[in-house]
């Protein structure tokens, strides 16, 4: 499934002017987006972090529980919120809440940090599909929702139908986006315990779902090729590390060797 590549300009960004480079979204982007998994960023870090890469950082997750045990937290999270840059708790934090009948304190610390986003997912506990877009309706009527699809368990293999069928019901809850599971690690979900890419699956899931509706877990080089290959420059993709965020830009644009090609005929 190849899209259409839009229409090739300078991009403003760039410090050199160069033919041949696909558009970029424009921030606040609808699509586009890459999504930073932020694991433990001291707040010098995080300083530093958007001094360098703030016009491609779209959004940040603090990773999976992460949260309950960063200091200075509420600080990290407003030099974020300073640069016009969401912040979301992972999506582990909110089902460790959840299975422990804490919900409505989940809310109330959503509420109390001053978010925007929020993340629900059920990758590490089972929860009813009704039971999850419950919750997704619930937390829509105040915030951003990106719900996840997929389980953690490597063992837990969900066919292609039923991806499909999750996703679908997830985004008519009021899910804006729904994640495809992948962890930090990028091997289970859409992935091989390898890293490699269950293809069949993920060009099912595109038969029915938007691509600009999806956030694709890729931390790592080859994924993210993976999916630039088939949807473009302006594909979504999560759980990048901090020091990839640039690098993945480049590679967006076709200024690395892994895209180099990519757009050089159009």
């Amino acid at each position: 499934m190849k899209l259409s590549l839009p229409h090739i300009f300078k991009v403003i960004l760039m410090n050199f002017a160069l033919k041949n480079i696909p558009e970029r979204t424009a921030q606040p982007r609808s699509h586009g987006l890459t999504m930073v998994m932020d694991k433990g960023l001291s707040i010098e870090e995080v300083n530093n972090f958007i001094s360098i890469a703030k016009p491609y950082i779209d959004i940040v997750k603090l990773g999976f529980g992460t949260a309950a045990v960063t200091p200075n937290l509420k600080q990290k999270i407003e030099i974020y919120q300073r640069h016009n840059i969401s912040v979301y708790f992972g999506g582990t934090l909110f089902e460790a809440f959840t299975i422990r009948d804490q919900f409505d304190d989940y809310l109330n610390i959503v509420r109390e940090y001053g978010l925007s986003h929020v993340e629900v997912s059920d990758g590490s506990m089972n929860i009813e599909q009704s039971v999850k877009c419950n919750y997704i309706e619930r937390l829509a009527k105040e915030v951003t929702v990106f719900s996840e699809v997929g389980s953690k368990d490597a063992t837990h293999i969900i066919p292609p139908y039923k991806w499909i069928e999750l996703m679908k019901s997830e985004l008519n809850a009021g899910s804006t986006y729904v994640i495809a599971e992948a962890r930090e690690a990028g091997n289970v979900g859409i992935y091989r315990g390898s890293g490699e890419v269950r293809e069949g699956l993920v060009q099912e899931i595109l038969t029915q779902i938007p691509y600009e509706k999806i956030v694709w877990e890729a931390p790592l080089k080859a994924q993210q090729v993976y999916f630039m290959e088939l949807l473009g420059a302006n594909v979504n993709l999560g759980n990048i590390a901090p020091n990839d965020v640039i690098p993945l830009e480049a590679t967006r644009i076709g200024l690395r060797g892994d895209t180099f090609h990519f757009y050089l005929d159009k």
